[in-house]
């Protein structure tokens, strides 16, 4: 502050004596005018020399426009943040056209709530799933139920799907029915699957839920 008093102190002394000059036409005080002009100069020229020197030249007298890329760096700033595509685009939904489709009727005979809470209907996990040796059809799988110890179902559904894709998968058992030998293969238990006919052909879709839902979780 005292550097900046200092800088314009001597302007104001020079702009007072020429006021002064030419509003009283002071000749007698001619020569004191002379020596306060001569003082103001070298007054202010002393203080450009070191103003010139000092720190405050660069941010008073000369303000200097530093670049943002450090300081865009520093805080991690993207520029091109605002030029990429946004991630959470919703796609349209495959659009399926059902009107070939030709599904069984319903059952016309009712069929009471007990006699239905009888089948035991679970969630199970895929752990294994090969292709039984001299069968077109049968899939064996090795399945997760809950209880610890491994449950094998066989399927027919070889024609419709390869064993390879399914390992991993959450699928729906009927799990309280009695063994059925097939193949020299007890299979114990039945998977679910949904079946239609699509211009007289016979299709088939495994049912397979959420994988969040664990081994053993009863379907009610």
């Amino acid at each position: 502050m005292l550097q900046i008093l200092l800088f314009f102190m001597p302007v104001t002394v020079i702009y007072y004596c020429y006021f002064c000059n030419t509003l009283h036409k002071a000749r007698q005080n001619k020569n004191s005018l002379k020596s306060l002009y001569l003082l103001g100069f070298l007054l202010y020229d002393k203080t450009r020399q070191h103003y010139t020197k000092s720190k405050l030249r660069g941010c008073i007298l000369i303000p200097t426009m530093k670049s943002l890329d450090g300081v865009n760096k520093k805080n991690d700033v993207n520029n091109t943040a605002s030029e990429a595509p946004e991630k959470n685009v919703k796609t349209e939904s495959e659009k399926i056209d059902f009107s070939k489709v030709k599904v069984e009727p319903l059952f016309e005979e009712f069929v009471d709530f007990d006699t239905f809470s009888k089948s035991d209907f679970r969630a199970v996990k895929v752990k294994e799933c090969v292709a039984v040796p001299k069968s077109k059809k049968l899939l064996q799988f090795t399945l997760d139920d809950g209880t610890g110890t491994d449950r094998t179902i066989l399927s027919g559904i070889h024609s419709f799907y390869e064993p390879e894709e399914l390992v991993g998968k959450t699928l729906i058992a009927i799990t309280n029915l009695p063994p059925r030998a097939m193949m020299g293969i007890d299979s114990c238990g039945m998977l679910l699957s949904a079946i239609h006919e699509e211009e007289g052909e016979e299709k088939l879709h495994l049912l397979m839920v959420d994988d969040h839902i664990p081994a053993g979780a009863k379907l009610y």
